[in-house]
């Protein structure tokens, strides 16, 4: 029996009634991930040794009698730019490729404390920067469903292990839909809990106004048994929220009558591949088959989002990477002095995508052009966030594609970023406006690429998210 391409709460079902051991689940992923790595590339670093003694520490507690937690013995990957204790943590960029960190993210230490396995720490486009995984400056990830495709991007390797059996979930980070947009390119369940949901202490920064911890997961019932683990209050993060955390498995009911689900026609406009719209308008139907009303709505300032988010993003970005100058920690390239030295180690070190982000970042937040770009930016912002409230007044959820596309050849993008950041187009504006989101696979292209809805909520109702996606899987 493999055990490898089942869910946590399927294998926690296994572990507590002693039809299989930590030892053989971490065994029998390790087996698989010996198996595919070559091909997918999910990982940066394989902890092995790490997991097989942490599975030894379950099956002893197990052996005891003691009660498990729903994670404890479940093997996980964690995307590399989330620290972690003494194990090197990249951000898929040279400029931090022997880092080491002294301490964990609170994030990771959440599922430490649940005794999840760690397989290893996964790919990335470098400092999170990119929508396909191909600005890691060690390898490129390939999709498990089709190894010429991208797996999405910035958590492509947190989406890809989970999609090809190398972990049996994992963590990412959502700055733009980086955890949503692999999901959907992966065929796998990705969320993005709201605004300070989770804590952000230990998660390397890229903008710090829009990143988010979240979840990858097999299915819906994963994804709210790993927000259980990972969500709620933390002094550490002073972004952190400090509501009330429900136990999010009791949102898992197969009922979504009387809810009010908004489908915006923004959504839908020119460059939507017609297999995505095809397939989210179907989901439509289903969920208006099971009793939920579905009403077309309007969120106006939707066209301004990839240009609100791209002068944001970048100015934060630039201001977030400018401690990466070779004095304090991480790579240093010598000079002739410190300003040459600073010189060379972020030009040797930063690869282009992080450079472009920079170049734009300082731009917008220089003299002259700062009340141009980036104040106006913030002003757009706060009319994306006054679409999104005034939306709510009157729905409980609202229906988009995650994606405008399946996922794209590798090298198919890279010679035209901007072609590249269109592919945002779908969930930059939740970031924008700090709202929780997830993605759950609704079928195939006619080239068996998976496609994928995204559900969006209010803020801090992850529950009704989760009630309805659950729902929709039951049904499919």
């Amino acid at each position: 029996m493999s055990l490898y391409d089942k869910t946590a709460h399927e294998l926690h079902e296994l572990l507590t009634t002693k039809k299989i051991s930590a030892a053989e689940l971490t065994a029998d992923v390790l087996a698989h991930v010996d198996e595919v790595e070559d091909k997918i590339g999910a990982y940066l670093t394989i902890t092995r040794d790490k997991a097989i003694a942490d599975a030894k520490s379950v099956d002893e507690k197990i052996s005891r009698g003691e009660k498990i937690f729903p994670l404890e013995g479940i093997p996980c990957a964690i995307k590399d730019n989330i620290c972690t204790k003494g194990i090197t943590t990249t951000c898929a960029s040279k400029i931090l490729e022997n880092f080491v960190p002294p301490y964990d993210a609170t994030a990771y230490q959440k599922l430490v404390a649940q005794n999840s396995i760690l397989i290893g720490k996964a790919n990335l486009d470098e400092f999170a920067m990119g929508g396909s995984t191909e600005n890691s400056a060690f390898h490129t990830t390939h999709n498990p469903h089709n190894l010429e495709r991208v797996p999405g991007g910035s958590s492509g390797g947190s989406a890809a292990a989970v999609a090809g059996g190398e972990a049996i979930f994992s963590l990412g980070s959502d700055t733009g839909g980086s955890i949503r947009q692999p999901a959907s390119f992966c065929g796998v369940v990705g969320f993005k809990p709201t605004y300070g949901r989770v804590s952000r202490y230990g998660l390397v920064a890229f903008a710090s106004s829009l990143d988010q911890i979240g979840p990858i997961t097999r299915d819906v019932t994963d994804c709210a048994l790993v927000l259980n683990a990972i969500c709620g209050h933390d002094d550490m993060d002073s972004t952190s929220t400090a509501a009330t955390v429900p136990d999010f498995t009791k949102s898992l009911i197969a009922d979504v009558k009387g809810l009010k689900i908004g489908l915006p026609n923004e959504y839908f406009v020119k460059g939507i591949d017609s297999e995505v719209e095809t397939a989210v308008r179907n989901v439509a139907k289903t969920f208006e088959s099971l009793g939920a009303e579905i009403v077309e709505i309007s969120l106006p300032h939707t066209e301004y989002a990839i240009s609100t988010y791209y002068l944001i993003a970048p100015a934060e970005a630039a201001t977030n990477l400018e401690r990466y100058d070779g004095v304090s920690y991480g790579a240093r390239v010598d000079g002739a002095d410190v300003v040459e030295m600073m010189t060379n180690t972020r030009t040797e070190k930063f690869g282009a995508e992080v450079k472009r982000r920079i170049m734009i970042g300082n731009y917008a937040l220089s003299a002259g052009y700062y009340d141009a770009y980036y104040l106006k930016a913030l002003k757009v912002r706060t009319l994306i966030q006054r679409d999104f409230t005034d939306a709510f007044k009157t729905l409980d959820l609202i229906l988009t594609p995650t994606t405008p596309n399946a996922a794209f050849k590798i090298g198919e993008m890279t010679s035209d970023p901007l072609k590249m950041y269109l592919q945002d187009i779908c969930t930059v504006p939740i970031n924008i406006a700090g709202l929780p989101a997830i993605s759950v696979p609704c079928g195939v292209t006619k080239n068996n690429l998976p496609l994928a809805f995204q559900l969006i909520g209010k803020a801090l109702d992850e529950e009704t998210i989760l009630r309805a996606a659950f729902t929709y899987e039951a049904r499919n």
